[in-house]
């Protein structure tokens, strides 16, 4: 193997082996390690037809002390559970779930990007039905299949501000729908406006909430988050938004440089108001914003660098995540 980790991007490489599991007769069955990559299913499966399918991201680190952890696997197993819960799939152990993380880890430790390079491994959970199903109902049988990927960073040459949209034709999820769970059609429904929002040099839409499209929702597939003037962190509470784990750990931080923290209902006018905005989540944990534009409105940011207090709580973030900094919550759960 001779992998040139400089060179990695974030998309799919194939690596020794992946992780799978089965459901039926009412039970999930013990891990088998499959080192190929196809799987063969029924044209009549009921993921084609009806949509049951969730998934989950997350990552390992090589860490300064040479040893690779994974950062908060057991928050990806309890939010897959939710998913997995609403679309009416069976829910999986989640101490089997974080255990199936570290042997798929451990299997291709190989392929986990050294210290330093600036790359980890991408972890991709994803749980599908997989029985013959033409009526509308619920799958008798399910797959659930962990791969994993070495990655490199997100942001070939650094990361710099890039420029967003306003969604104002589409939803990502209806009010009292799909939006705080990680399924499948939440991602689909976000194709056609995302396309949209690049063909207007806006790498990513900022979608308002689907009731009233007056409140920010959540930007494509990133949380989103601000810094007032007076230094607060803020992020919205809404039912229809993906509960981020990347999210949860910021606030936590900003928590722990004493910093103020509103999660609450964040109306668009807001935006004129911010110093600084960015998108956070697994991928890159924070992509800060340049530029919002809403129709003939631009709402206006740094756009050469990332903002000094987002840039702290990265810094911090992905200090504990590469194991330069006490990592004081217990986040980092090491692979043997």
């Amino acid at each position: 193997m001779n992998i040139e980790w400089s060179k990695l991007g974030f998309e799919f490489f194939p690596v020794r082996s992946n992780i799978r599991f089965s459901y039926k007769n009412g039970e999930w069955s013990e891990g088998r390690i499959h080192n190929e990559y196809n799987i063969t299913v029924s044209i009549a499966a009921q993921v084609f037809h009806y949509g049951q399918a969730c998934f989950e991201g997350q990552k390992a680190f090589t860490c300064k002390d040479g040893k690779v952890r994974v950062f908060r696997p057991e928050e990806n197993a309890r939010r897959m559970n939710q998913s997995l819960k609403h679309l009416l799939m069976p829910e999986f152990p989640e101490d089997k779930f974080v255990e199936a993380i570290r042997t798929v880890v451990k299997d291709n430790i190989d392929y986990v990007p050294p210290y330093g390079s600036g790359g980890s491994m991408y972890i991709r959970p994803v749980a599908f039905g997989t029985a013959p199903t033409i009526g509308v109902a619920p799958s008798t049988e399910y797959e659930l299949i962990i791969m994993v990927m070495p990655v490199g960073p997100y942001y070939k040459n650094g990361i710099k501000p890039v420029d967003s949209m306003v969604i104002s034709d589409f939803d990502r999820a209806a009010p009292l729908g799909t939006g705080r769970i990680k399924c499948a059609g939440n991602y689909a429904a976000s194709l056609l406006p995302a396309k949209m929002a690049r063909e207007q040099n806006c790498p990513i839409p900022l979608f308002m909430d689907p009731h009233e499209h007056l409140y920010i929702d959540e930007f494509g597939t990133s949380n989103f988050i601000a810094i007032t003037k007076d230094g607060a962190y803020i992020t919205p509470d809404s039912s229809s938004i993906l509960p981020s784990i990347t999210n949860k750990s910021l606030i936590q931080l900003a928590k722990d440089a004493g910093m103020k923290v509103e999660h609450r209902h964040i109306h668009k006018s807001e935006l004129a108001e911010f110093a600084e905005v960015g998108a956070c989540g697994t991928a890159v944990v924070i992509t800060p914003v340049g530029r919002i534009f809403d129709g003939s409105t631009v709402y206006q940011y740094d756009t050469e660098n990332m903002g000094p207090e987002l840039k702290k709580l990265y810094d911090a973030m992905t200090g504990i995540q590469y194991g330069e900094i006490e990592d004081r919550h217990g986040w980092m759960v090491e692979v043997d």
